[in-house]
């Protein structure tokens, strides 16, 4: 376990691109705003923070889908991004784009950061006008609420209503 990080760009109308890194490697995925992409990859990690063992967030490519696997391991989560060739295709098939075990708390400050930057360059306005799509404010603040009280060590409840 070491570094972590997560970069969403938004290079085109409607397409995100999505970087992760750590020490030992690093990728970079699509997603096109057909689907509540950055909402379900900021709900997920929620849950993880909330308790959740086991989530997933999928990212469509069109045609392809990139999978976020993620299993929470006491305080640690096992991360697997893979691209499969569609969105009908078993999670079991596709191909291992990265894979990563960082600390739970690791996880939700990148997500974090990552939604933070983005907000910083572009406002919601402009975020909304080159995704498509509003600003994920209320997904970001739950993962946020969710992560600070992971790490001040509180009891942690369902935030999400």
């Amino acid at each position: 376990m070491g570094s972590l990080s997560i970069t969403w760009k938004l290079r085109h109308h409607g397409w995100a691109f999505v970087e992760v890194a750590d020490d030992e490697g690093e990728t970079e995925v699509f997603a096109s705003y057909v689907t509540d992409a950055p909402e379900q990859f900021l709900c997920e990690i929620t849950r993880l923070m909330l308790g959740n063992r086991d989530t997933r967030a999928e990212f469509q490519g069109e045609p392809q889908v990139y999978r976020w696997f993620f299993h929470r391991d006491d305080s640690d989560v096992d991360i697997r991004l893979v691209r499969a060739k569609n969105d009908r295709e078993p999670d079991s098939s596709g191909v291992a784009l990265w894979s990563g075990r960082h600390a739970s708390a690791t996880l939700g400050r990148s997500a974090v950061r990552a939604f933070d930057q983005i907000a910083h360059e572009l406002g919601e306005e402009g975020y909304e006008s080159q995704w498509g799509r509003p600003f994920p404010r209320t997904e970001l603040e739950a993962l946020r609420t969710a992560v600070q009280a992971h790490v001040k060590g509180s009891p942690i409840s369902d935030i999400s209503g």
